[in-house]
């Protein structure tokens, strides 16, 4: 019965982190594509004006403004290299405090008498106070920096000419595996000569930047201790 019981406590414990796809091997990377399906094109066009339409034998549209045809990403499918460098910093420090008094008095004072016979003087006093204090404090110091590198994929051309990238880049390390997507909205003419933009330059941007694998495993809690940290009211 023991036996049965060690058994099972460690088959448990194997469950909180690792797969059974995964238990003595190497995190499985994820198949090609996958970074352009998971950052799908939601953009509704009716929220975009509409492209100008080519006059009746005319060279121009704004589609076509690069005549002297160049390398940038303009049409589904082509690659543009997003360069994301960021170096920043934010130290917060707020204190807040606040307290209330209040009081309330009333009193009332009752006489009678009954023919020649005097009830005296009967007094009632009624007090109500109340009091309330607060005092908050909250601190931010955080700095983040990453310096790096990935192409994504133009999925989609909207109908002003804005083009919907997403991509994503997995390299594996001995049994980690370190994880870099992108996905959002840019500008033809932000892209460089070189094919390439700052990842500032793009809107409704989407970056992650993490990791699987056993050292990532090490750092969160097992899915039990999340449910009860999650259960628990305390």
């Amino acid at each position: 019965m023991k036996i049965a019981v060690s058994l099972l406590s460690v088959a448990l414990l194997a469950g909180c982190s690792t797969t059974r796809q995964e238990l003595m091997k190497e995190p499985i990377l994820s198949p090609v594509g996958t970074g352009l399906t998971q950052n799908a094109p939601i953009v509704q066009p009716a929220t975009y004006a509409e492209e100008p339409v080519r006059h009746v034998n005319s060279l121009w549209t704004g589609r076509n403004a690069d005549f002297f045809r160049d390398t940038r990403a303009l049409n589904v499918g082509d690659i543009v290299t997003v360069k994301i460098k960021i170096d920043d910093k934010a130290k917060l420090d707020n204190n807040t405090k606040r307290s209330r008094d209040a009081g309330v008095d009333v009193g009332a004072d009752f006489k009678g008498a009954v023919s020649d016979f005097s009830l005296g003087t009967l007094g009632v006093t009624l007090g109500l106070k109340n009091g309330s204090k607060t005092s908050g404090k909250g601190t931010v110091d955080r700095q983040e920096e990453i310096d790096v590198s990935v192409a994504g994929v133009v999925t989609q051309v909207l109908p002003n000419g804005n083009l919907y990238i997403a991509g994503q880049q997995e390299i594996r390390v001995n049994f980690e595996v370190r994880v870099l997507s992108i996905a959002g909205i840019i500008r033809p003419g932000d892209i460089l000569p070189n094919n390439t933009i700052s990842y500032e330059k793009i809107a409704e941007a989407r970056i992650s930047y993490g990791g699987r694998g056993r050292l990532s495993e090490v750092q969160q809690p097992g899915w039990g201790q999340q449910v009860l940290d999650s259960a628990l009211p305390y």
